[in-house]
């Protein structure tokens, strides 16, 4: 099993992928990390703990992290996910207490209780919490595993022409772990809008009958609205859990090594993921772009993984809480 720290800000597609690395039986999900990113850092951390109670999800620790990035200011994309960052669904109460550390902590304690090469960060949000981590605890760059995010994009943006939205709203944290000389593998644009809930889709998820599988599909059809509304999608790219999917079996992809570097200064490119296709790589390039997705095995993880969640335990209080209207 694959060991990893989900780092995210759920956000709809950082929902599913979380669901996807409770759901996976070749997943050992150490630790949850939130970040301000999709929303601020309150709503998106209520918003982890309601999805865990969605997905039964217990045992694992989960922990607030960074409210802003490292110089810049807040921004939030209320326009792909609404006001509470997970707008469509009812949110159910959570379970359970957040960790009492604080993520960066979180993120450094579990790395360096683990043996070296073992532990791998997935970050689905800002990178100002691995950022932070680097430079807390230098040594975690010679023991985590690998790196595998999601953000950026080689030829596309979507926050601005060049510029894709977790990348750019805090590059300088993007700069320091993409020059931290571990193994990164950028999940970006190129990648993820290739992820397209297709009504096909929707239709797979919605026969597995399930409260969370019926939760993903509240789930998409908000998320589809607003990529229709603001970014003329069809379908929905869902982003995140391609970088989980990449964790459980790199060949649903194919990575291209090549150097990937994040400007940080210029007038209209900042936050750009800039990366050097002149030549072959060297052999030590630390920086991986994934490029092309197999659709089909990729829906088959996330169907996968919400046939073994089936019906949580935890879920039979929240729905009572439904049925009694006492949610937020």
């Amino acid at each position: 099993m694959e060991k990893i720290i989900l780092d995210c800000d759920p956000g709809h597609d950082d929902a599913i992928a979380l669901m996807l690395a409770h759901g996976s039986p070749h997943i050992d999900l150490l630790a949850v990390t939130t970040v301000a990113g999709n929303q601020t850092l309150e709503k998106v951390t209520r918003n982890a703990l309601a999805v865990a109670r969605v997905a039964g999800i217990t045992g694992v620790p989960f922990a607030a992290g960074a409210d802003r990035p490292l110089v810049r200011p807040v921004e939030v994309a209320p326009s792909i996910h609404g006001e509470s960052g997970l707008d469509g669904p009812q949110l159910p109460e959570p379970a359970f207490e957040l960790d009492e550390r604080h993520a960066v902590q979180l993120i450094i304690d579990t790395v360096m209780a683990h043996e070296p090469g073992t532990v791998t960060l997935v970050p689905t949000g800002a990178l100002t919490n691995i950022a932070l981590a680097v430079r807390q605890e230098p040594r975690i760059v010679e023991r985590v595993k690998q790196v595998v995010l999601m953000g950026g994009g080689v030829h596309v943006g979507n926050w601005s022409p060049v510029a894709e939205f977790n990348i750019v709203i805090d590059p300088e944290a993007a700069d320091i772990v993409f020059s931290a000389g571990w193994r990164v593998v950028m999940c970006g644009l190129d990648v993820t809008h290739q992820a397209l809930a297709t009504p096909a889709v929707a239709e797979r998820i919605e026969r597995v009958g399930t409260a969370p599988a019926r939760f993903v599909g509240e789930l998409l059809e908000f998320f589809g609205r607003t990529y229709a509304d603001v970014q003329g999608f069809d379908s929905p790219p869902v982003h995140d859990p391609v970088a989980v999917a990449y964790v459980i079996d790199p060949s649903v992809v194919r990575a291209v090594q090549m150097p990937i570097v994040i400007e940080t200064q210029g007038r209209l490119t900042t936050g750009m993921t800039v990366a050097d296709l002149r030549s072959a790589p060297a052999a030590d390039c630390p920086t991986w772009a994934a490029m092309e997705l197999d659709p089909e095995r990729f829906w088959g993880m996330v169907v996968d993984a919400l046939e073994r969640i089936g019906e949580p335990a935890a879920l039979e209080s929240a729905i009572a809480d439904l049925a009694a209207g006492d949610l937020a």
